[in-house]
């Protein structure tokens, strides 16, 4: 099974060279809008090509607003605070996830509290969020979620679309709602995803995006935010160091960041973005095959939830087990095709073993069993 796995890879991509897990492709108009931001000499945080990004990725998204920021880990820095995480209190999110998701609840003075995933979609379970709160969280007078024991406030709920694939975001919502938590999504892998029709990132008060380089497209380092008018006016200043308006002086009313987004990252993002939709069906074509290949074997193909299309970022399999898992990423690196486990459980990390949680059996068992596999767009789709 393994060689075959090797020479089906190879035959994707029509080369018995090195094969990466997720590499960036640039044969739209990169270079000319790059050019461009060098010429015009507005490389930095002042360009048109930063406002292009944004207008055009609210249309693709259906979003109200888009806010173009330095990295995804800037942008869920900013909608914590935007939704008024503060010192001490408690986020909800997932233990498999990437650091920067727990990174962002740090960067706020607060705590991630970690809840299992569902096993058909690997994020947040509603199930498993409901089931916590309702033996160890009660709502406070003044309507705020808090611990039961040391009455700490849970201020918001922040799952992520893991590899692409969205998360039960009806039942979450219920559960956000009856428990007074701020729905925040990490939408950073899953651009280009819809969940019952609707683009990823417009559930919450706030979605973020990511664009680095191993993503569906990518601005070189990049993120996104997608929210309302009304908070994205207030992620804009904040994110430009809350500077007021004015001709030549310079007065900033409150403490802010410095997470611009420069125009030349911006201008690649627009070249990006025109090709985003040929990205798309190229990784859905992918992921067909590889479901058709691994069909009655002894891997399960990780596939789209039930209602969501999903952009197919990485695509996975399930081992049997853990030395399954083992034997299939040396023997695949050993042969030159990148394939990699998930992410170490955050729970794992000394930054967060002490970190409140619940049984996370379904978070542990994929841990031990998924492999992600080499899913760069096709060759074939860039003729």
């Amino acid at each position: 099974m393994f060689d075959s796995l090797i020479r089906f890879v190879r035959d994707q991509y029509r080369t018995d060279e090195f094969i990466p897990l997720h590499a960036p492709v640039f044969r739209g108009r990169e270079r000319e809008l790059v050019l461009d931001t060098i010429n015009s000499t507005f490389v930095s945080s002042v360009g048109a090509y930063v406002d292009l990004l944004e207008k055009d990725m609210a249309e693709f998204t259906a979003s109200p607003r888009a806010v173009a920021v330095m990295n995804g880990t800037a942008a869920l820095h900013i909608a914590l605070k935007l939704v008024d995480v503060v010192p001490g209190d408690l986020v909800v999110t997932q233990s498999l996830t990437f650091v920067a998701t727990c990174n962002a609840i740090a960067y706020c003075g607060a705590e991630p509290l970690f809840v299992d995933v569902d096993r058909h979609t690997l994020g947040l379970s509603p199930t498993a969020l409901d089931a916590w709160l309702s033996e160890y969280a009660l709502i406070d007078d003044r309507g705020d979620c808090r611990t039961r024991v040391g009455h700490r406030r849970i201020r918001a709920c922040l799952p992520m679309h893991t590899f692409g694939h969205p998360v039960e975001l009806d039942a979450l919502i219920i559960v956000c709602n009856r428990w007074h938590l701020i729905l925040v999504e990490d939408a950073a892998e899953s651009l280009g995803s819809y969940y019952k029709g609707r683009h990823t990132g417009n559930f919450g008060k706030i979605g973020v995006l990511s664009f680095n380089g191993n993503k569906i497209m990518t601005t070189g380092g990049g993120g996104m935010l997608l929210t309302d008018e009304v908070i994205g006016k207030r992620a804009k200043h904040l994110t430009t160091t809350a500077k007021i308006p004015h001709p030549y002086e310079f007065v900033h009313d409150e403490v802010g960041y410095n997470y611009r987004l420069p125009n030349l990252n911006a201008a690649l993002g627009c070249a990006q973005l025109e090709q985003l939709p040929t990205f798309l069906a190229s990784k859905r074509t992918l992921a067909a095959r590889y479901i058709e290949f691994f069909k009655d074997s002894d891997f399960q193909p990780i596939v789209e939830p039930n209602n969501c299309s999903s952009n197919y970022w990485l695509n996975g399999v399930i081992c049997q087990d853990g030395a399954q898992r083992d034997a299939l990423l040396k023997f695949t690196n050993e042969a030159g095709v990148m394939t990699r486990p998930v992410w170490a459980l955050m729970t794992r990390l000394q930054l967060y073993t002490n970190a409140l949680r619940g049984p996370l059996d379904n978070a542990e068992w994929l841990e031990a069993r998924v492999v992600n596999l080499p899913s760069s767009v096709l060759p074939e789709t860039l003729t």
